[in-house]
């Protein structure tokens, strides 16, 4: 067992040690992030009303 106090002193060094990104490359990457989430949003909707109008042709074709 690993005494607490000696655990918490190595998690605040480990933490020391991580490169956090400036408030710039924050905002870079959020924006990236909603831009990608936009273009897979419109790709599946557009995928999506394919698969719907080709699906209602086959139904529409055994009539």
């Amino acid at each position: 067992m690993v005494n607490p106090f000696q655990f918490l002193q190595e998690v605040r060094a480990e933490a020391a040690k991580v490169t956090w990104p400036t408030r710039r490359e924050t905002f870079i990457t959020t924006g990236l992030v909603i831009l990608m989430v936009l273009f897979a949003s419109l790709f599946f909707v557009i995928v999506d009303y394919a698969l719907r109008f080709g699906v209602g042709l086959m139904i529409g074709v055994g009539r």
